[in-house]
């Protein structure tokens, strides 16, 4: 039942590499919003049912402001699965990896 956690500016040595996969577990319209670079979506609700493909991975969990990636890096810990944390969630991150998908229409002519 270990796992280990690490600060926000500690996050980007994991992003895209190898035998790492970070792990938002927001909701999919907060993650639109938002969210590190190379992190998948899976919401704290479905991480149980999805992650078991990811066994031989370690998992780098990071929420809102950081209690639901403990809960659950405790769960899957327990379980089995190497886990990190980020402390603090997406609201302490403030490195160079953040991005966001508009779907709004800008620019696009008014109707009269």
């Amino acid at each position: 039942m270990d796992f280990e956690t690490i600060s926000p500016g500690e996050i980007d040595a994991y992003l895209f590499r190898e035998g790492y996969v970070v792990i938002d577990l927001r909701e999919p319209r907060d993650f639109r919003k938002e969210h590190i670079k190379g992190a998948v979506c899976i919401p704290y609700e479905e991480l149980e049912n999805r992650v078991r493909f990811l066994k031989s991975q370690t998992l780098v969990l990071y929420c809102e402001r950081g209690g639901a990636s403990l809960m659950a890096a405790k769960d899957l810990s327990a379980k089995g699965y190497r886990v990190i944390s980020m402390i603090g969630g997406i609201q302490a991150y403030n490195g160079r990896n953040l991005e966001s998908y508009n779907f709004g229409l800008t620019g696009a002519p008014k109707a009269y």
